[in-house]
């Protein structure tokens, strides 16, 4: 028998290559959901958490992925959030920005710092969320700030918030003051935080965490918009926190 020659050799090692690229860059379609705390028009938050998705989209499709890009402008929703904190009332504006990110691969979450701490309204958004909605999806924290003095606010208010709604926050988080947008090192930390925010994606992490190991988690009753119903209610506790007696 002849042992293979070189050029055979060649195209068996390049057609290996290339499955191998293949099944690492599956083509795929994710969602990607911008929420901006933003409030003035235009509005820094928003155009840094834009420029995050346009680049997040173009390293996607190097890829061979297709990223549909989705907005959630709280600014628009801000009475909704309000009546939601007070009354425990979901509208259907508010409704439909939960959904959508419900359905999100990939967010990208943009506030403004006011007194040395994401906005309000940013933080009321993400306080009235259920907390199951978005375990284990990949998150772009970014901040914007009339100083450079609030650069770490990203890192230690925003970041531990999400950590609670057991997210999965990317590594490069985001800031932006007045100075910095030319820079080309804010170019770079949105470059970076994009890829990684990507490869999350790709990686399909949540989606296996749902699918593999949605049991393990803890879980209050009613949540994940009301199908998590698997709590023991017939127990001394609840028949005691309902009014009722024990036997």
């Amino acid at each position: 028998m002849n042992a293979p020659n070189s050029a055979e050799q060649f195209r068996a090692e390049q057609f290996r290559a290339e499955q191998f690229r293949a099944e690492q860059f599956r083509a795929e379609r994710f969602r990607l959901v911008v929420v901006s705390a933003g409030t003035s028009d235009p509005s820094s938050t928003r155009l840094l958490a834009d420029r995050t998705a346009e680049r997040a989209v173009g390293l996607a499709a190097g890829h061979g992925h297709t990223v549909t890009v989705s907005v959630v402008d709280l600014r628009e929703i801000a009475a909704d959030i309000s009546t939601a904190l007070v009354s425990e009332l979901i509208t259907p504006k508010l409704q439909q920005a939960i959904t959508v990110l419900g359905e999100a691969d990939g967010i990208i979450a943009a506030a403004p710092v006011y007194k040395a701490g994401p906005s309000g309204l940013f933080t009321s958004f993400f306080g009235v969320l259920d907390n199951d909605l978005l375990i284990a999806k990949p998150v772009v924290i970014a901040a914007t700030a009339g100083t450079a003095r609030h650069a770490l606010v990203a890192d230690s208010s925003m970041r531990p918030m999400f950590a609670y709604l057991r997210t999965m926050t990317v590594p490069t988080s985001l800031f932006a003051a007045p100075e910095d947008w030319g820079d080309p090192a804010l170019a770079t930390r949105i470059d970076r935080a994009a890829l990684e925010l990507v490869l999350l994606m790709e990686s399909g992490f949540a989606r296996k965490i749902k699918d593999e190991s949605w049991q393990n988690y803890q879980h209050e009753y009613g949540s994940a918009g009301g199908t998590e119903t698997a709590i023991d209610l017939d127990t001394d506790l609840m028949r005691l926190a309902t009014g009722g007696s024990v036997p």
